[in-house]
């Protein structure tokens, strides 16, 4: 049990100083990531090596989680849902979530952990999203009135087809629900796209720019373009953009560390103090 509480706590402090790195800089460097992943399965390997049972199979364990997450790090990366140092930090994590001596088990445990963080990422997602458009303001308004006339013929589509799924909710309930979804949905798309239009966007200097920043349109400086890309900018696109004296528009996403953060305090608290066998056996 002592390996266990390790992990957790190894993976505790490095989770909440990435929270705390994230919400002060809006980044997680490298070397945060990369050393929970050498001491999750530097633990692990002596920890396996001085047991007394000589059994490797909890470091294998590691590095199948940890191969596991890195599939998952770069799904979530290249399909544009998180940036490099999230997925980073998911990858690490890999290495510290099984803490079973089986891959059944872990397996089961990953899928637990998806399930806690995609709907604590979602929970997370709408209400931050409330408060910057309360922040926002007329900002906000004027860009959400703006997305409106730009897109009304998607949301008269959606709005149409929404009532008339709804009226047969007086045969099945399914029809009601699935019509209100189809209603909101568009505007649910025309909020979050305002918030990004007209909360997420600031005007800085190129000398405060760190890598990794996304830069809300194309920068030409001579003859070169910068483009604004899903990657951000490199070190050379930044130190172009300081000699040319630049002020830019970058894009500045919501900090999702305090999603992970989240999840992995609910997780253990269901292994260490609830019985998780029962989520096992349900996913049996």
């Amino acid at each position: 049990m002592f390996e266990v509480i390790f992990l957790i706590c190894l993976g505790l402090v490095w989770i909440i100083f990435a929270v705390v790195q994230d919400s002060r800089k809006h980044e997680v460097a490298n070397w945060l990531n990369f050393s929970l992943i050498i001491f999750a399965l530097g633990f692990r390997f002596f920890w396996s090596l001085f047991s007394q049972d000589g059994n490797f199979n909890f470091f294998f364990q590691g590095l199948i989680g940890w191969g596991i997450f890195f599939v998952l790090g770069n799904l979530f990366y290249y399909g544009r849902i998180y940036a490099g140092g999230d997925a980073k930090l998911m990858i690490a994590l890999g290495a510290v979530l099984p803490v079973y001596y089986n891959i059944k088990d872990n397996l089961k445990l990953f899928l637990v952990f998806l399930f806690l963080f995609l709907f604590a990422g979602a929970i997370y997602g709408l209400v931050s999203s409330f408060i910057l458009a309360i922040r926002g303001g007329k900002n906000f308004r004027r860009e959400f009135a703006k997305q409106f006339l730009k897109n009304k013929k998607l949301v008269y589509i959606f709005s149409s087809a929404g009532i008339l799924i709804s009226a047969f909710g007086f045969y099945n309930g399914i029809f009601l629900a699935l019509g209100i979804f189809c209603f909101i949905i568009p505007y649910l798309y025309l909020f979050a796209k305002s918030v990004d239009e007209s909360c997420m966007i600031k005007q800085i200097d190129a000398r405060k720019l760190t890598e990794g920043d996304w830069l809300y349109k194309n920068v030409k400086i001579g003859k070169k373009l910068i483009k604004a890309n899903w990657d951000g900018l490199s070190g050379d696109e930044i130190r172009m953009l300081v000699r040319a004296r630049k002020k830019v528009f970058i894009r500045q996403g919501i900090p999702y560390t305090p999603v992970f953060l989240i999840a992995f305090l609910i997780l253990n608290y269901i292994i260490l103090f609830t019985e998780f066998s029962w989520v096992i056996s349900f996913l049996s």
